[in-house]
C-alpha cells in the first residue's frame, strides 16, 4: 500500500465471523460474580431471570477463545462494517509529531457509534429466545439509540431509562430513540421503586448510570417476557465489540504497521475492550510489548482513583456483586457532557487486566478533552463525541511525547462515535462556559466506606 493511503477498508467477506473471548487466554481469570444475597459464585442459570440465556453463557465462558457470530447478526453488521481504519495525517501534521496515528472510525454506524455492535447481538439472542420486550439504561444516549434500532430490527419493544442530566442536555438523542420506536424515560423516575427511593431522598437528583440500571432491571423483572440488556461493563458486551479490533488487526496489516500503543476512552469498558482485546491477546500469548491506555474522565476516575473490590453494578444493589475497580455504587458523578463515561465501576475483565499490569489508565479533564476534540475536528474533519474526545486527548499526549523524544511510534485509537448531536457541549466550550469538575475526595471516601464490607 502507498504510504499516502488515507483509509483502509475490508471487503464484506473479511468481516469477522467470530468474536474474540479474551477470558480464555487470560493468565489470571476474572474472579466470579457473586449472588447479591448469598454471596456465592453465580452460575449462568442464575442470570437467566435478567438476561437472555445465551448471553448468560457468553458472560461466564472462560474456556472458548472464539465465539461464532450468528449469520443473522453478521448480515446486519454488513449495513456498516467494515468500518474504516484511518491514518490521521492531518492530526500528525497539526501536532508536528513523527508518530504515525491511526483511528478506527466507529462513528459511521447507522446510530453514530460503536454501540450497535453489541446491541444487534443482544437483540438477536433475545428475539431467538422468543422474548418480546427489552429494557436498558443509557447515559449520553448512544447505547439507547443503538438498542432502539436493534430492537426494531428484530421486532422487539424497547424501554430506555436515560440519565436525567443527559436527557436534558441531549434532546436529539432522545428523539433518535423515539424515532426508532423506543419508550424513553428520564432517570430517576417515579415509574419504579428504585427511582422513587432516589427522588424521595433527593428530589432534584440529576441521575447516574447506576440509578438508571436499577430502574431498567426492576422493570425487566416485573414485566412478562422481558429481559434487560446492557451497553457496557459486562463480559459479553466487550466480547461483541471485538469486531472492532479484529478488523483493525487486518487493516493495520494492510497499512504495513502494528500499533505500539492502543488507546480508547473508558466508561465501563465496551469500546476499550473492543479495540484492545484482539491486540492484547498477542501481549498475553506472545509477549508483544504493546501499551494499552484507557482514558477516563478526571471527575469519574475509577481506574486511576478507585479501589479493586466487589461492588454492585447499580445503585439499588439489584445486580450481582462484581469484582472491579470502583468508586462505590453510591458515587454520584459530576454532570460532564461525556455521559457515557459517568459510571462508578469498570468491567471485570479490564479490572483484572489493569490489576495484572497488562494495561494502564489516565484521567482527562473535561476542558482538555474538548480542546483535543476541536483540534481533531479541524485537522481530520470529524466532530468527535465527548467520550471519544478523551481518547483523542490521550493520543495527543502520547504523540507529543514522541515529538519530544524524536520517536516514530505507531498509535491506534478508537473513535467510538461522532459528536453531531453534542453541539451544545461544543457551544459551551467555545463560549468559555464549559466547567471542569474537581473530584471530591471526601465523597469518594464516603462512597468507598459504604461498600467496604460487601
Amino acid at each position: 500500500m502507498s504510504e499516502k493511503t488515507k483509509r483502509f477498508f475490508l471487503p464484506e467477506s473479511e468481516i469477522p465471523t467470530q468474536w474474540y473471548n479474551i477470558q480464555a487466554d487470560m493468565v489470571t481469570k476474572p474472579q466470579p460474580m457473586l449472588h447479591p444475597a448469598t454471596k456465592q459464585p453465580l452460575k449462568a442459570e442464575d442470570l437467566f431471570p435478567i438476561f437472555a440465556e445465551e448471553l448468560c453463557r457468553q458472560e461466564l465462558n472462560q474456556t472458548d477463545p472464539w465465539i461464532d457470530i450468528p449469520e443473522e447478526v453478521r448480515d446486519k453488521y454488513k449495513f456498516y462494517r467494515s468500518t474504516p481504519l484511518v491514518r490521521a495525517y492531518g492530526l500528525e501534521e497539526a501536532l508536528g509529531t513523527p508518530a504515525h496515528i491511526y483511528f478506527k472510525n466507529e462513528s459511521v454506524s447507522p446510530v453514530g457509534s460503536h454501540k450497535l455492535n453489541s446491541a444487534l447481538a443482544q437483540a438477536y439472542y433475545c428475539h431467538k429466545q422468543g422474548i418480546t420486550n427489552v429494557t436498558t439504561e443509557t447515559g449520553a444516549g448512544q447505547w439507547g439509540a443503538a438498542l432502539a434500532y436493534a430492537a426494531k430490527v428484530f421486532g422487539l419493544e424497547a424501554a430506555v431509562y436515560q440519565v436525567k442530566i443527559s436527557y436534558e442536555q441531549k434532546p436529539y438523542r432522545r428523539s433518535i430513540m423515539q424515532t426508532y420506536g423506543a419508550q424513553v424515560t428520564p432517570s430517576p423516575s417515579m415509574s419504579t421503586r428504585a427511582g422513587k427511593d432516589v427522588l424521595t431522598r433527593d428530589p432534584n437528583n440529576q441521575g447516574s448510570l447506576g440509578t438508571a440500571i436499577s430502574e431498567a432491571i426492576e422493570l425487566a423483572v416485573n414485566t412478562p417476557n422481558c429481559k434487560y440488556v446492557l451497553g457496557s461493563v459486562l463480559n459479553h458486551v466487550a466480547l461483541h465489540q471485538t469486531v472492532i479490533g479484529l478488523e483493525a488487526e487486518k487493516q493495520m496489516e494492510m497499512a504495513g504497521e502494528y500499533p505500539d500503543t492502543v488507546i480508547a476512552c473508558f466508561g465501563g469498558g465496551s469500546n476499550f475492550g473492543g479495540v484492545a482485546f484482539p491486540f492484547m491477546r498477542h501481549k498475553i500469548k506472545d509477549g508483544k510489548q504493546t501499551r494499552f491506555i484507557a482514558a477516563e474522565p478526571a471527575s469519574c476516575p475509577k481506574l486511576t482513583k478507585g479501589v479493586f473490590q466487589y461492588d454492585f453494578g447499580d445503585l439499588s444493589g439489584l445486580t450481582p456483586l462484581l469484582p472491579m475497580y470502583t468508586l462505590g455504587h453510591n458515587f454520584m458523578p459530576a454532570n460532564i457532557h461525556a455521559g457515557g463515561l459517568r459510571y462508578h465501576g469498570a468491567g471485570m475483565i479490564i479490572s483484572q487486566l489493569l490489576k495484572d499490569g497488562y494495561m494502564e489508565a489516565v484521567d482527562i479533564q473535561q476542558s482538555e478533552s474538548f480542546k483535543a476534540g476541536l483540534l481533531f475536528a479541524k485537522s481530520e474533519g470529524i466532530i468527535p463525541a465527548p467520550e471519544s474526545c478523551h481518547a483523542i486527548a490521550a493520543t495527543i499526549n502520547e504523540a507529543l511525547k514522541c515529538k519530544e523524544a524524536g520517536e516514530q511510534k505507531v498509535i491506534l485509537f478508537n473513535l467510538s462515535g461522532h459528536g453531531l448531536i453534542d453541539m451544545t457541549a461544543y457551544d459551551q466550550y467555545l463560549s468559555g462556559s464549559l466547567q471542569d469538575f474537581e473530584l471530591d475526595a471526601e465523597e469518594v471516601k464516603r462512597s468507598l466506606a459504604e461498600i467496604k464490607n460487601l
